[in-house]
């Protein structure tokens, strides 16, 4: 089975490459219209874990839809009843959540936050 660019190394590096734009001074404004950056504890780990996505406004809360969710797991932190999360530099400050994943019967999944 072909692991494609969502199980690859290469995962890592574009990640590094939309955290530096989006940490930019200039573009960076542009490229928070779309994309942020997420912090969460994983369930398993316990560990501290920024990563960045693709995210869009529903009213009040914050839909983040998970790209080739079959090959990522951390939206899987999100099930059931959820977690906190927090959106580091949402409208220019990090602003903390609850986030609550849900996969549809098409397979896509949507993690959507509801801010605090």
């Amino acid at each position: 089975m072909e692991r494609g660019i969502f199980g690859s190394p290469l995962v890592g590096v574009v990640n590094k490459l939309v955290v530096g734009l989006i940490d930019a001074p200039v573009a960076g404004g542009f490229v928070r219209k779309a994309m942020i950056k997420i912090r969460y504890v994983g369930r398993r780990s316990g560990k501290t874990i920024e990563t960045p996505v693709g995210y869009r406004r529903d009213g009040d809360d914050v839909v983040i839809g998970v790209v080739a969710p079959d090959k990522k797991v951390w939206w899987r932190n999100f099930l059931d009843e959820g977690g906190p999360i927090t959106l580091l530099g949402l409208d220019g400050r990090d602003r903390s959540g609850h986030a609550v994943a849900h996969r549809d019967a098409q397979g896509r999944v949507e993690v959507r936050v509801t801010l605090g």
